[in-house]
């Protein structure tokens, strides 16, 4: 076994803390279906920014990112992208505060806010919730394959195998490992709710914080007494239409290989392709996820707007800071890490091997706890999510509407095991981090985005024209990858979004528009901007003091000014670990900036407003009970 002593009592400790948090915070969060799935919409936003922040800091994608650095150097800082994370700041300028007014439970309870209670609107809510499940679903499988890909190395199977009673295959050890610690997740995850998981989420963040601090110092230690052998590209974050700077002939020649399995070799066209597909997800809103359950845990669409514009601040400098030290070491000693597997070089595995090769005695055990914290809280988060869609939107909508706290209690607690054994099941089938990944933000993604950037900005798209806009982009993501098995999911992107868009548009047209109230109600709620003129006008008749949203504008220069500060958070402490001292001089005085402009235009400007809805049992809605 690779670890010492001193590190296992320090996961222990960990694991015995996490049980802990879970039995201390159940009472609290069986008062009732709001207190379970939003925390009771009590708690801080910065709280819930740190949450957010430290359930992205997962140990999949975690992984995935040092292989890219390691790969792809200052350029990999466009990559992630493909998420694409740059709709924090989307969130973070408007999005939010529009989520948030609606004071619902989850993203599928938000359709009765925009399309009411009519036939239609069940089918929406029913092709919403199938999406959420099975991105949810796609998540956990994500997670469990890098856990367990992540223990092996630490936990070698033969270290262990005499102490079982039964034997695991070789190909299953990973899996394995994934079952044992997804327990503990689901044990604090269904047992203390939202609550229990921020709480969870800020531990986490403080271990990982020190632990990156840690790595990036040895990182700079030892490369002042080294020097690093990569291409000349490697060093800067701007390409052209090809990799061509970025050739490792000569220097680690299966490099060369890994890019062109992963399809970038094109980057002009995949950056633009990504930058397309980034700017069309990220009008959509949040995937129905942990992600959007934060914002509607928000106690005002102001502090939802705080909570998504401080994910990057918490998030990106220390991770980055990680996640270039680990492959700094790595391209300095890469001859003593063992990356072989039984299908080649395995990339994905530079993390966790550089952890074995570097990393001292007693910070194994602290980093190691970090990872399973950042496994579990973004296991845990999406878990919630994965609840909140099936017993808010199934079971209360559709089952028993009067079921009474206990019963939604064990509903909870039945949903959260049966997602959490179907997502395990799934991530037997994955073939890596990086082959989900794309799936998910990619294919299933690219059935989701028509849909929901219409839903915002076109008052004619109904409940029937967003049920067959989804329906038409899911059931083709869903196919599609088994028959375009060597093409990269993002190029198919377009041809889900065109599905997905002509399915909304003729789906509207076809079928009478959504109820006046209803428009009515949710324009004046939410206030979006867009095209909302026929009710805008009918508003005015009625109120002639109604001042619609004019700040389209003001959104889209903010946007541009927040994603070119992510751009400088993610680039500082690269260039830092690296000793690019001009460069980082340069994005340092740009990003302050930023900041001074955004403290005018953004700060200074954010809504005052409470949500509509006060009695948060009781919503009405254009006359009718949701």
């Amino acid at each position: 076994m690779k670890l010492t002593t001193v590190d296992i009592c320090i996961i222990l400790v960990y694991l015995l803390a996490v049980v802990v948090l879970g039995l201390v915070l159940k009472k609290r969060a069986a008062k009732n279906k709001e207190a379970y799935l939003l925390g009771g919409k009590t708690l801080p936003w910065y709280l819930l920014g740190l949450s957010n922040a430290s359930d992205m800091f997962d140990i999949s994608g975690t992984m995935w990112m040092v292989t890219l650095a390691f790969v792809y150097g200052l350029k990999s800082l466009w990559i992630p992208w493909l998420w694409p994370v740059f709709n924090q700041v989307f969130l973070m300028m408007y999005l939010s505060v529009w989520i948030r007014r609606s004071n619902v439970t989850t993203g599928a309870e938000w359709i009765t806010t925009r399309f009411g209670n009519g036939q239609g609107a069940v089918a929406s809510h029913l092709i919403m919730v199938i999406f959420a499940i099975l991105s949810c679903l796609g998540f956990l499988a994500y997670g469990f394959v890098g856990l367990g890909k992540f223990i092996e190395i630490f936990i070698p199977y033969n270290s262990i195998a005499a102490y079982l009673p039964f034997t695991v295959p070789t190909a299953y050890v990973a899996h394995f490992y994934g079952i044992i610690f997804t327990a503990f997740a689901v044990f604090y995850a269904i047992l203390g709710g939202m609550t229990s998981i921020v709480i969870g989420d800020l531990f986490k963040y403080g271990i990982m914080t020190v632990a990156a601090l840690v790595i990036a110092s040895i990182a700079m230690q030892n490369l002042a007494q080294n020097s690093l052998n990569v291409p000349e590209g490697w060093f800067t974050p701007f390409f052209g239409a090809t990799l061509h700077d970025l050739n490792w002939t000569g220097i680690i020649d299966e490099v060369n290989a890994k890019i062109k399995e992963d399809k970038f070799g094109l980057f002009g066209v995949f950056f633009m392709m990504m930058l397309f597909k980034g700017i069309l997800a990220s009008l959509a809103g949040p995937a129905p996820s942990y992600d959007m359950q934060k914002v509607l845990s928000a106690r005002s669409p102001q502090d939802a707007a705080k909570m998504s514009g401080f994910v990057s601040v918490f998030l990106l400098p220390i991770r980055y800071a990680m996640i270039m030290g680990f492959a700094v070491l790595a391209l300095l000693y890469y001859d003593q890490l063992n990356l072989q597997s039984a299908t080649g070089i395995d990339f994905e595995k530079i993390l966790p091997a550089a952890i074995v090769q570097f990393v001292p005695a007693g910070l194994v055990g602290l980093l190691l706890a970090g990872f399973l914290a950042a496994f579990m809280g973004t296991f845990a988060g999406t878990l919630n999510a994965a609840q909140a869609y099936l017993v808010n939107d199934i079971y209360l909508k559709y089952v028993n509407p009067q079921a009474t706290n206990k019963r939604i209690s064990h509903m909870n607690y039945l949903a959260g095991l049966c997602v959490a054994m179907v997502g395990i099941f799934m991530g037997f089938f994955t073939k890596d981090v990086n082959s989900i990944l794309q799936w998910i933000v990619s294919a299933l993604f690219g059935g989701y985005v028509a849909a929901n950037v219409l839903k915002w900005h076109w008052w004619r798209l109904n409940a029937h024209g967003f049920f067959w806009g989804m329906l038409a982009g899911i059931v083709p993501a869903l196919i599609m990858p088994l028959i375009f098995k060597e093409t990269l999911e993002l190029y198919y992107f377009p041809v889900l979004f065109l599905l997905s868009l002509a399915g909304c548009i003729i789906g509207s047209l076809v079928t009478p528009p959504t109820e006046t109230a209803t428009l009515k109600s949710f324009y004046k709620t939410v206030r979006p901007w867009g095209f909302w003129q026929p009710i805008e006008k009918l508003i005015k008749n009625e109120d002639p003091a109604f001042k619609a949203n004019q700040n389209f504008t003001l959104d889209v220069f903010n946007v541009i000014i927040g994603v070119t500060a992510q751009c400088c958070l993610t680039l500082l402490p690269m260039y830092f670990i690296i000793q690019l001292h001009t460069q980082l001089w340069v994005t340092v005085a740009v990003l302050i900036v930023c900041i001074l402009i955004l403290k005018k235009t953004w700060w200074n400007r954010l809504p005052t407003d409470n949500p509509t809805y006060q009695n948060k049992n009781q919503r009405v809605l254009a006359g009718q009970q949701i």
